[in-house]
């Protein structure tokens, strides 16, 4: 039997190829699997991102609502009020100089009810004595034995000399009983002595009314409140409120002392309703308003699109399994979205170093180009100079002007150095508060300086009005320093104090100049 062949078994070549066919099938349907559970978690992960984006863009969108409602409504208060300050100043101003005991009363009292009359805000016009004694108003009678020293403003007045306008707390009308707000100021006798008050009231309801007419959600709030934080009017309006504080509310307690406008969200502490509020101070009165949405009512929309994005999501997984081609759709919308994220990467790069105020480069741009600059001077031996330049008296301009004054001021002396400096290389930034830095590559001690007083001089011919100054207007002083980083051991810190020490000196020897080590001040 050795030596003899095995014979051939039926369908033998058929059996060994078939293993081969289930296994390539195997693997088809693992990667098909695999790819389908891949295009569902991509698109899982894009809806969820896509929801996300959603959620904020529907408190972006709130955010520009509230601040926009906080506006309409600060602006109305401002003008209501200044209204009755501009009427009471100008009838305190004929009533002192005709004094109070020769004012013609007919005609004072014509003249109160016209005013009213053309006022829609105004509650009542009224002329007190120096006793309380009702002198004149614009009501067609007066009450007997009226007398309004008792009043809180009217012992205000008596008592301090401030001849600006006072707005005090709601109180009660004693002619109507009607809520409403003094707008008050004092009389003066020719001696300076206390003649009496000049007061105009206006209607706590004048404000409901224009409050009623936003189109905000029912747990929607719009406040009138005074600086210390007491509540004059509130939407929803209830009386029980009015004269309550806000003292110990999140934005009188952190947020205003910082800054007089703003958009937070916080807890209302009169009814503690979860809102985003925007606030803001007016400008001109000792007031606050306040206009807040509910949480709730920003987040219902979006939870509304929620569900029904889920029901989506699901119909929409369960038709991927039989389309496969809705991979390379999904593929381009990530290239599309990846795009728009480094995009939006790159945007929020140039604003990291740029001062949103002047538009100039920030003290992180400095720090970059600083080191940069240090280097490259080092590799070609070239020398480099740096200008520390500061707006003289600044803090005085500001106590005198206000802060929107000074951020003016602040944009135009930006302007004046960057329209100063000619080359592209040479790098202005916003140092800090009103310091600023120039930049100059490739530049020496005398250049540095010629520059340095071209700035001084473009400066001081933006001719702005600064009466606390000697000179009358806005000026700066520099200090210049330059170096040779290739001969002489440089840091960027050694660069900027060096700067700031003859800052320092120019202030010291008389402002409105600049010096360095190799000059006198320019």
């Amino acid at each position: 039997m050795l030596g003899r062949k095995r014979p051939r078994q039926k369908n033998e070549s058929a059996d060994e190829s078939f293993p081969p066919q289930v296994a390539r099938a195997g693997a088809a349907l693992r990667l098909t699997i695999s790819f389908m559970l891949v295009v569902v978690m991509v698109f899982l992960a894009v809806e969820g991102w896509r929801t996300w984006r959603d959620y904020r863009a529907a408190f972006a969108s709130a955010r520009d609502s509230v601040t926009n409602l906080v506006r309409a409504t600060a602006q109305h208060a401002e003008d209501t009020i200044r209204q009755v300050d501009v009427v009471t100043a100008a009838l305190s101003e004929r009533v002192e100089g005709d004094g109070l005991q020769n004012i013609d009363i007919p005609r004072i009292h014509k003249l109160l009810v016209q005013q009213s009359a053309i006022m829609p805000q105004l509650h009542g016009l009224f002329i007190y004595g120096p006793n309380g004694e009702w002198v004149v108003t614009d009501k067609q009678a007066t009450p007997a034995l009226a007398n309004n020293a008792d009043r809180d403003y009217f012992q205000y007045h008596r008592t301090h000399e401030d001849r600006n306008v006072r707005i005090g707390e709601v109180i009660r009308s004693r002619s109507t009983n009607d809520l409403i707000i003094p707008v008050s100021r004092r009389l003066n006798n020719p001696d300076g002595s206390f003649a009496g008050v000049l007061l105009g009231t206006v209607k706590v309801s004048y404000f409901v009314d224009y409050y009623g007419d936003f189109k905000i959600d029912d747990k929607g709030a719009l406040v009138l409140a005074m600086r210390n934080g007491t509540i004059l009017v509130r939407r929803p309006f209830v009386a029980s409120v009015v004269g309550k504080s806000l003292v110990n509310s999140v934005i009188f307690r952190k947020h205003l002392p910082n800054s007089n406008r703003g958009v937070v969200e916080a807890r209302a502490v009169v009814d503690d309703t979860e809102r985003l509020y925007g606030y803001r101070a007016l400008t001109t009165y000792p007031l606050v308003v306040e206009a807040g949405l509910s949480r709730e009512s920003i987040i219902a929309p979006w939870r509304h699109d929620l569900l029904k994005t889920g029901f989506v999501l699901i119909f929409l997984i369960v038709i991927l399994v039989g389309f496969g081609l809705i991979v390379l759709s999904q593929l381009r919308y990530r290239m599309t979205m990846e795009k728009q994220i480094r995009s939006a990467h790159q945007t929020m790069r140039d604003m990291a170093l740029t001062d949103s105020l002047t538009g100039l480069g920030n003290r992180r741009r400095l720090d970059i180009a600083l080191a940069d600059e240090i280097r490259r001077a080092r590799r070609q031996d070239t020398s480099l100079a740096l200008i520390m330049l500061d707006v003289d008296y600044f803090k005085r301009f500001n106590d005198k002007y206000g802060h929107a004054a000074g951020d003016d001021c602040l944009r135009a002396t930006a302007g004046a150095i960057q329209q100063a400096i000619k080359r592209p290389g040479d790098l202005a930034v916003r140092y800090g508060g009103e310091e600023f830095t120039i930049l100059l590559p490739d530049t020496h001690s005398a250049g540095a300086g010629r520059i340095a007083q071209d700035i001084l001089e473009s400066i001081r011919a933006l001719n702005i009005e600064h009466s606390d100054h000697p000179l009358g207007l806005v000026t700066a002083s520099a200090g210049i320093t330059t170096c040779r980083p290739s001969t002489e051991d440089v840091t960027p810190a050694m660069l900027i104090k060096a700067a700031d020490a003859f800052l320092y000196l120019a202030k010291n020897t008389g402002r409105n100049r600049w010096c360095s080590p190799d000059a006198s001040p320019g």
